[in-house]
């Protein structure tokens, strides 16, 4: 079959309907980790104390440690999600599955503002608490992947990196958003009344963001290879058993190739702000301020990578971010060790300088990755899996070093070695896969096979059996 392979869309203006995917997948990925970022920094200040009361009178440590690893729960139960979101996803549309995501994560988030403490209602406290992580790690294992693929499949071959860097950049305006939330209630608030009833405030306020990401995303329109799926294998299988039989090579690389990103990400998220008040005694708006400083760097960094993978390729772009990683995982500790204010947040900002170029590409590298047929699938699982190996319990992994050595630069050996393998893992990515067409050239050969004499649109290439409009690129 000829090459289908779309010739880069040159001087290419921003559609009105580009520009409401590209909004509503930031919108949705932004309150996704809007409604993380408040778990991750509430559990760093908040959680131990509120609801595994008993190990924290026996051992604040301890505590601390279970307090992460309720953050890093929730990962596990993001394959499950995004095994069924993909299911969905690929069967019928990318849209309802993004809109039925947003309201189970929306509604996790709500309730856990509204759960009663340990002091309240004993063991079951916790236990509420871990079932609406369970929640939402879900409802997020289908997030991304359809935010992800309904950016770079409406893109315009020659910019699907920064297509793509969209719903990469709602991690840092999501963190920011969270961030600025508890700051202000940190500084407007006493400590008793933060500690009362005002950490409780940015869950409850996620019900009028998950409204708004509705309101936008009702009105995009399915992803256009979707679209053309329906038209051509309307009576396809659910793809879910041919993505492991003929594709687990690529779910393995995705998921290698996110862990040492989210990994790093993490400790931006959470641990840097938790280290910083109950290690070095820095004060929690200072930490909070360094946050800040952090969650710009990636924002700007992230939308850097998506646009240099365009120019430079994925491959090369990864490779630079994560490079710098690498070197800087361990001899940033210096400069956090030092407890001020500036060195603080400039080893974060250094860190994002990385974290942007090993981020921003994901979503097209992904998608280029994976047939059309399985693509929400393996990108969904692939990048769930790679948040188990990588950030789901760095967190607490982080804890548990610098409880057991007293040094934080082991920390940064434990990012550092994980980033490597990211590294290898970009490595063995087919540089022919950027660029390449995205329709569904191999689902049409299959219909035409199972339909003979049957008139069916053709895929470029092809001779025409019918004139069909073809969604352009």
């Amino acid at each position: 079959m000829a090459s289908t392979t779309t010739a880069p869309a040159q001087g290419h203006t921003m559609s009105r309907e580009e520009r409401k995917v590209l909004a509503g997948t930031l919108v949705g990925t932004t309150i996704e980790w809007y409604d993380f970022f408040i778990y991750a920094q509430a559990a760093a200040f908040i959680l131990a104390a509120h609801f595994f009361n008993p190990l924290g009178a026996e051992n604040a440590q301890l505590a601390q440690v279970v307090s992460w690893a309720s953050l890093g729960i929730s990962f596990l139960f993001r394959p499950l999600g995004a095994i069924v979101a993909g299911h969905i996803g690929d069967r019928f549309g990318r849209k309802v599955t993004l809109v039925m995501t947003l309201f189970g994560m929306g509604a996790a988030t709500t309730l856990i503002g509204l759960l009663p403490t340990y002091e309240k209602i004993g063991i079951a406290a916790p236990i509420l608490l871990v079932l609406l992580r369970i929640l939402q790690g879900f409802s997020a294992g289908g997030e991304w992947g359809g935010a992800a693929l309904m950016s770079v499949e409406h893109a315009p071959v020659n910019k699907r990196g920064l297509f793509g860097a969209y719903p990469q950049i709602g991690v840092p305006i999501g963190m920011l958003m969270a961030t600025l939330f508890m700051f202000g209630l940190s500084t407007g608030l006493t400590p008793q009344q933060f500690e009362s009833w005002g950490w409780r405030v940015p869950f409850l306020f996620s019900i009028v963001l998950i409204f708004v990401g509705w309101l936008i995303r009702r009105s995009v329109d399915e992803s256009p290879v979707f679209l053309e799926m329906q038209q051509r294998a309307k009576e396809s299988s659910a793809p879910l058993g041919q993505l492991f039989r003929k594709n687990p090579r690529e779910v393995l690389l995705a998921a290698l190739i996110f862990a040492g990103n989210n990994a790093a990400g993490y400790l931006v998220i959470a641990f840097f702000a938790s280290y910083g008040t109950k290690v070095l005694h820095m004060s929690r708006p200072e930490t909070l301020v360094a946050s800040l400083v952090g969650g710009i760097g990636w924002l700007i960094f992230t939308m850097l990578g998506g646009w240099m993978s365009d120019k430079v390729g994925r491959r090369r772009t990864f490779m630079i971010g994560y490079g710098i990683i690498i070197v800087w995982a361990i001899p940033m500790w210096w400069l956090l060790n030092t407890a001020s204010l500036p060195l603080f947040a400039l080893a974060i900002f250094v860190l994002t300088i990385g974290l942007g170029p090993s981020y921003g590409p994901q979503s097209a590298m992904y998608a280029e990755m994976f047939p059309a047929r399985v693509r929400y699938s393996g990108v969904s699982i692939g990048y769930a899996l790679g948040s188990i190996i990588g950030g789901a319990f760095a967190p607490m992994i982080a804890e548990l070093l610098l409880a057991r050595t007293g040094q934080a630069w082991t920390i940064g050996v434990y990012i550092s070695l994980l980033s490597l393998v990211s590294f290898i893992a970009v490595c063995f990515v087919k540089k022919s896969d950027q660029g390449k067409d995205l329709h569904v050239a191999e689902v049409h050969q299959e219909y035409v096979q199972a339909h003979p004499g049957e008139s069916v649109p053709a895929v470029a290439g092809e001779p025409e059996a019918t004139s069909a409009r073809r969604p352009r690129h």
